[in-house]
């Protein structure tokens, strides 16, 4: 279990034995429990404000840009006219702010099932809560297969910003829930979701591409470095119905003036084609028959 001693702020997961993230904590700024889980804010000597649900560390604000810019612009950035975009968790409001610099975006609905989240972070991160007064976002506090079922063919993107596959977040990492996904999205739709880290969790990555490669026709599995998550980096999955789609090629780019404008920290075209990149080990288990991901798309070396 996760805990605080000394001054230092130590995430420690059955998952991965004989491995810990810590951060030194300069001040506690909320410790609580909601109706779902337990929620901690601290204030790090050298991340800046960090959050954390049920023992786990949810985003800093010093490394944040990478997972909430990875997870919004490698799906949208693959969708040719990206207008109405559902985020399932993320209540810390960091991937509604990212989904809201691309400028197709006429609706974006937040999905989070456990309000208190979005009052801390409203307080405490306000960089990435204060999203949540945009005129375009909607909020609706819930359950996410619940609004999906009510939302079919609704959704040109839908993000999955799970944790990690523990307790009730279990259930985001099933084939069910990825049907759901399928059956929410238009058309042309795409889905990124949390994909876990290729150190630790190979095996959960595995399954999840084997699942989302028995409904949609296109898969593709990308990373990058995040050095508060365990293991030091994080991974997104990526399937949309439209066979044609090419995962490692955004087909609509930002411009260096337009990463200026928009404040990105991290992500580019170039990370988003080398993200696809994967390391020899990782090929081997998630692209058994060829070794490699086609265009972004999975190839099973037949073709």
């Amino acid at each position: 279990m996760s805990q605080v001693e000394n001054g230092w702020y130590r995430e420690m997961n059955e998952q991965w034995e004989g491995y810990s993230v810590g951060l030194k904590i300069e001040k506690v700024l909320f410790e609580g429990k909601s109706q779902y889980q337990d929620i901690l804010v601290f204030k790090s000597s050298s991340f800046g404000n960090v959050l954390v649900l049920d023992g786990c560390i949810q985003c800093t604000e010093r490394d944040e840009c990478c997972y909430q810019e990875m997870i919004a612009h490698l799906p949208l950035c693959c969708h040719a006219n990206p207008k109405n975009v559902l985020v399932v968790g993320g209540g810390d409001g960091g991937v509604v702010r990212e989904v809201l610099k691309h400028n197709t975006v006429e609706k974006v609905t937040l999905c989070e099932i456990d309000e208190k989240v979005i009052e801390v972070c409203k307080e405490f991160l306000p960089n990435m809560a204060n999203s949540l007064a945009d005129p375009r976002c909607y909020v609706h506090v819930g359950d996410g297969v619940q609004y999906m079922k009510e939302n079919k063919n609704c959704f040109d993107v839908i993000i999955t910003d799970a944790p990690d596959p523990i307790g009730a977040a279990k259930g985001l990492y099933e084939l069910d829930y990825y049907r759901c996904l399928k059956a929410a999205l238009k058309p042309d739709g795409i889905i990124c979701s949390q994909g876990e880290n290729l150190w630790l969790d190979l095996h959960i990555v595995e399954k999840l591409l084997s699942g989302c490669r028995s409904l949609f026709p296109s898969t593709g599995y990308a990373f990058a470095s995040m050095p508060t998550y365990a293991g030091g980096q994080i991974g997104f999955v990526m399937a949309s119905i439209n066979p044609d789609i090419c995962f490692d090629e955004p087909v609509r780019k930002f411009t260096d003036a337009m990463i200026d404008k928009l404040q990105l920290k991290f992500y580019n075209p170039e990370i988003h084609k080398a993200a696809f990149v994967l390391p020899t080990f990782a090929k081997k288990v998630l692209f058994p028959k060829s070794g490699k991901q086609k265009n972004g798309v999975h190839d099973d070396g037949d073709t």
